[in-house]
């Protein structure tokens, strides 16, 4: 009998134990969810130009799908869910691609105008966005088919200031090393090699020196008989 009530207490402990939450997602739970929104049929997206951010046209509320993730604001609050119609999760950050988004685009997709250009928007099936949205975002596929429906619209121009790394590479190392300009090269001059002055040798003088045999000869005229030194 202990033993089935102490592995009972165990059981309870380790369903009670808190779970890791995923980045960015509250586990608070007093922080009330979304009401839930009935779908007859699942979804049709349209993608908003100049993003890769897809959206539901047809329901009251605000869904979006962005980067693998289903998306819902509500009361100030952003939440997120692997589902369009369910399982919605606080999430504590603003996703980057909000600010992307124009606060007039219900206006835009039922007028089919963007920034005064017709907006021949097309229908996805929901099920294509979720096995597509990664290869289309890297092949940027809507900025090729026809700037996103928009007629006359031009793309954005990516910028062509290279990158850091880059301007390294083009650096002489002694200014990436030093952080200092690179000191101009002085020129040489190519011509002739001037040689070195040779010092006068010493003249020697010792008995076999040039000096010492004039004094022998001059003494010796003289007739001294000697060598005179």
């Amino acid at each position: 009998m202990k033993k089935l009530f102490w592995g009972t207490m165990l059981l309870t402990l380790a369903l009670a134990a808190p779970r890791p939450a995923p980045a960015g997602v509250d586990v608070n739970v007093g922080i009330a969810l979304p009401p839930p929104i009935f779908f007859g049929a699942p979804p049709e997206l349209i993608v908003l130009p100049e993003t890769y951010v897809y959206v539901v046209p047809d329901v009251d509320a605000d869904i979006f799908f962005y980067d693998g993730w289903w998306w819902r604001p509500w009361e100030g609050r952003w939440y997120r869910s692997a589902y369009y119609d369910r399982g919605w999760a606080y999430y504590q950050r603003v996703p980057v691609f909000s600010v992307w988004i124009p606060s007039e685009w219900r206006n835009d997709y039922r007028d089919h105008r963007w920034k005064g250009h017709r907006w021949d928007y097309q229908r996805i099936p929901h099920q294509q966005v979720k096995q597509n949205w990664r290869g289309w975002k890297k092949d940027r596929h809507w900025e090729k088919e026809h700037t996103w429906g928009v007629e006359g619209l031009q793309p954005r121009v990516r910028s062509q200031k290279p990158s850091r790394e880059a301007q390294k590479q083009r650096q002489p190392r002694s200014s990436v090393r030093e952080g200092r300009p690179e000191r101009p090269q002085q020129h040489r001059e190519t011509g002739p090699k001037k040689r070195k002055a040779e010092k006068p040798k010493q003249r020697e003088e010792g008995p076999q020196s040039w000096e010492w045999q004039q004094r022998q000869k001059e003494g010796y005229e003289k007739g001294d008989g000697h060598v005179r030194r």
